[in-house]
């Protein structure tokens, strides 16, 4: 078991709020020493919750003595208590999340590495590029993936918009078609286009449009710099200048206008596509429009989802979590989820099937995703998020200007990192 010093040594909200939490653990009904219990949890949408409770109960058939079962938690639930209970040496045997929870837990020590009960054969079948499917932490493997991309795209209303714009000028210029002030009053009714980008996670894409990023190969913020300065004044000026864009704009807000028809195209992750199916809209997807001076496509963060497994499990248990993962993850289930809910699988062999070569909407995530960056899976991201956000929204309330804001960010990212490593 980890020791309490690389507890501090990675401290930050989330951990307090897990020591917090400890207290409440043994009250969790999701131990593992539930012998014939075999549990995942997830953060997964209801439909998909649906679908993967189906396989667990096709594979269950295979071993009628255990139950397979799942359990629902929020992100930020399911990564506190994760690592509180499998500290105590419980929790589930499974947890399905995304590639960026892996650093933390794997510091922790409350996930398993994974090279040694996976066939390399069977690792070489998962897709490489444009970026790796399985996700390894300091040279160990910690996820088995059963789904990549998770990106932003483009998402456009065909009613509206006939060709999406391939570039920041075309969209400026579908002005007059798209914003009217429809009662008079001086406002638009309708936009262009609206997102969540007083989010930092959604204004990366523009960061990387313009030749930078937020971190370096040695895991050091790369915050203050003319690529962040640019990537913020274009988005200010999307909203102020041009009026194209709402100039108040979170995720619930843009969603809604895109929902209502009052936005022609919003910038959107898989997760929200099968809603505007429902809702009767005629969908399109493309890459976020390039950006005119460098010449570059924003790049979304591409982050694979998938397991991690339980450092607890051993023996005959664990031999049997390693049967279902195969099963999870085989071509055949991951097709079925593919179809269902546009997901780009993990396997290459499904990734080729001829069912997804004809099916449109997939194959536009897909170019989006070929322009992607791999999202970091290091620790020191979470505190970067924390610094980027309180000077990034700033610019939108006329607070900082651009410049000022990168480089607040950056002084902000480098403290928090010193001071939870250092602890």
């Amino acid at each position: 078991m980890i020791g309490m010093k690389n507890l501090i040594r990675i401290k930050g909200p989330v951990w307090i709020a897990g020591v917090i939490l400890l207290s409440t653990v043994f009250l969790l009904n999701c131990s593992s020493s539930e012998k014939n219990k075999v549990i995942i949890w997830t953060s997964l949408r209801p439909v998909e919750r649906d679908f993967l409770q189906e396989k667990l109960d096709e594979f269950g058939k295979t071993f009628p003595g255990y139950e397979f079962t799942q359990l629902f938690y929020s992100p930020e639930e399911l990564r506190t208590n994760f690592i509180i209970s499998a500290l105590a040496g419980k929790g589930p045997d499974l947890i399905h999340c995304a590639s960026d929870f892996i650093g933390p837990l794997a510091e922790l020590e409350v996930i398993r590495p994974l090279e040694d009960v996976f066939e390399t054969a069977l690792l070489d079948s998962f897709i490489q590029e444009p970026v790796a499917a399985n996700t390894y932490f300091q040279d160990h493997l910690y996820q088995i993936a059963d789904r990549v991309g998770n990106h932003l795209c483009l998402v456009y209303n065909k009613d509206l918009v006939q060709n999406p714009p391939r570039s920041i000028s075309e969209l400026i210029d579908m002005k007059d078609q798209l914003v009217k002030d429809i009662d008079g009053d001086g406002d638009p009714d309708t936009y262009a286009l609206a997102w969540n980008y007083t989010e930092p996670a959604f204004a990366v894409p523009f960061i990387g449009g313009y030749g930078g990023w937020i971190v370096d190969e040695n895991k050091n913020p790369t915050l203050n710099t003319p690529e962040v300065t640019k990537a913020a004044q274009l988005i200010y000026d999307l909203a102020n200048k041009y009026q194209i864009i709402p100039r108040e704009s979170d995720y619930e807000t843009a969603n809604a206008l895109f929902m209502d028809r009052r936005v022609a195209m919003i910038i959107n992750g898989p997760w929200s596509w099968g809603t505007y199916l429902k809702n009767h809209i005629d969908i399109g997807l493309a890459r976020i429009p390039k950006i005119d001076e460098t010449g570059l496509w924003p790049t979304p963060m591409v982050f694979p989802m998938g397991y991690c497994f339980n450092h607890n499990l051993s023996g005959e248990r664990l031999e049997m979590v390693v049967s279902l993962i195969k099963y999870l993850t085989s071509p055949a289930v991951e097709l079925n989820f593919a179809v269902q809910f546009n997901i780009i699988p993990s396997r290459l062999e499904t990734l080729q099937n001829k069912a997804l070569e004809q099916n449109v909407l997939f194959q536009q995530a897909l170019d989006q995703m070929m322009v992607g960056r791999p999202m970091p899976v290091f620790t020191e991201m979470r505190w970067i998020w924390d610094a980027m956000r309180p000077a990034y929204q700033g610019i939108f309330t006329n607070q900082v200007a651009p410049e000022e804001a990168a480089r607040q960010m950056q002084q902000l990212a480098e403290k928090l990192i010193k001071e939870n490593r250092e602890g």
